[in-house]
């Protein structure tokens, strides 16, 4: 990849190396796979929602923001969930600055099949995305990782059939109507990830949202494991898996999927994921959102940094999509711990 051409470590350099497994950097990276949009980036931008969905020049102009005026060492241009559902006809509104956007009505609510259109990725909304990793890729590729984010069909069948529905038809033991849906989205994902590395991207995140709080881990070695190693198996270039909630019930079938990393949030202890599979997957996380970068000080944040850094965590980041009102100075703080004796 064009990152691995510079001789001096850089931050394109430090996220690859711990993504990929390779030799520790001068320092462990820190970034964000989901988002770290937020009412203050957006005015050091002068970029706000929903235009950062929509616009790809805005959806990188705040991307960029994340490094320019915090130091992270990732670039990541896509802020909502729902650009692949809104490509297969969802309806949906886009939010304003305050809100993110949402799935209002969902097309597929009965199970009929569900045909991908030959012109998915020319879809506005995907179309979008692929532009803003390519404005990247010119400005800023090989001097800072350049993250995509393509959702799963785990995810992609809560949007199209409804949450509720979707699992409440898990729960009723309706295998065939979820094993269909979800074999009829992942060509979806498959390509949505392969057209973001062509754009530019140097990792793909891959949000399946399988959550511990919703979902067992034995629906997920039933359901998604073979799914994820096939998607895995099909896409071009290194993936970080995302699954929110408390999964340390199902960390080694994470590690058994395929991907390169697993993005974590702090109900897992980090001196126990890594424990546990941190020699088969890079971990990525895991900055609690809610308690620390929201509500917390930026002493707060440093010290569970410093914690995830202790442990072995390969790259630093908030543990998910972090709220909008939180505090610049916070994320800074990850920044901070992470350059603490390097």
């Amino acid at each position: 990849m064009e990152c691995w051409n510079i001789m001096k470590p850089n931050s394109c350099n430090l996220v690859m190396s711990a993504i990929l497994g390779g030799r520790q950097g001068s320092r462990p990276p820190v970034g964000n796979p989901t988002s770290i949009a937020c009412h203050e980036l957006m005015d050091e931008a002068g970029v706000a929602f929903p235009a950062a969905h929509l616009d790809a020049r805005a959806m990188a102009d705040l991307a960029l923001a994340g490094s320019e005026f915090l130091g992270f060492d990732t670039v990541m241009p896509e802020y909502s969930v729902i650009q692949e559902a809104a490509a297969l006809g969802a309806r949906v509104d886009w939010g304003d600055r305050d809100k993110m956007p949402d799935v209002k009505e969902f097309p597929n609510a009965d199970f009929s099949d569900i045909e991908i259109p030959a012109d998915f990725l020319e879809k506005p909304s995907c179309r979008v995305v692929l532009e803003a990793i390519s404005i990247l890729r010119r400005e800023v590729g090989g001097q800072v990782a350049i993250i995509g984010k393509v959702m799963g069909p785990w995810t992609m069948s809560y949007h199209m059939a409804g949450t509720q529905n979707f699992l409440l038809a898990l729960g009723m033991g309706e295998t065939a109507k979820i094993a269909k849906m979800l074999r009829q989205l992942m060509p979806a994902t498959i390509a949505f990830i392969n057209a973001q590395f062509r754009a530019g991207a140097d990792i793909v995140v891959l949000a399946d949202h399988a959550t511990g709080n919703l979902v067992g881990p034995y629906h997920y070695e039933e359901h998604l494991v073979p799914i994820h190693q096939e998607i895995t198996a099909q896409t071009g270039g290194p993936l970080i898996l995302h699954v929110c909630g408390n999964c340390s019930d199902r960390l080694e079938l994470f590690a058994e999927s395929g991907v390169d990393g697993y993005h974590f949030e702090w109900q897992v202890d980090a001196k126990d994921a890594v424990e546990r599979v941190g020699q088969d997957i890079s971990l990525v996380g895991n900055i609690n959102n809610p308690q620390a970068l929201l509500q917390g000080t930026p002493e707060d944040v440093f010290k569970q940094a410093r914690y995830a850094i202790e442990a072995g965590v390969h790259m630093i980041a908030p543990e998910c999509a972090i709220p909008l009102t939180t505090p610049l100075a916070n994320l800074r703080a990850i920044v901070e711990a992470a350059g603490e004796g390097y």
